[in-house]
């Protein structure tokens, strides 16, 4: 344990951050999982559904880039690997 003031100020600024990055990250795989799940369901597939999941997790995975959480080309990464699934399950769907 640190014996420093500073030091201690920093272990609970770490602590908290930590705790809410790992929330942020849980809800970015919250948001993916559920597109996954909605291009894989087999009973009634609807595009409006799927769209507005996908467009939820670039909300929030963009709104953790800009926070710093992860970083923008992850970000891009993923958005981009998801939506190439997305469009290609709306094009069958239509």
């Amino acid at each position: 344990m640190a014996n420093i003031k500073q030091q201690k100020k920093r272990n609970i600024q770490n602590e908290r951050n930590r705790a809410r990055n790992s929330q942020v990250k849980s809800s970015i795989r919250t948001a993916a999982k559920k597109i996954v799940k909605s291009l894989d369901s087999k009973e009634a597939k609807d595009a409006a559904v799927i769209k507005d999941a996908y467009l939820n997790f670039v909300k929030t995975i963009d709104s953790a880039a800009g926070k710093g959480i992860i970083k923008k080309t992850t970000a891009a990464r993923k958005k981009s690997r998801l939506a190439r699934k997305v469009n290609a399950a709306v094009a069958s769907i239509n």
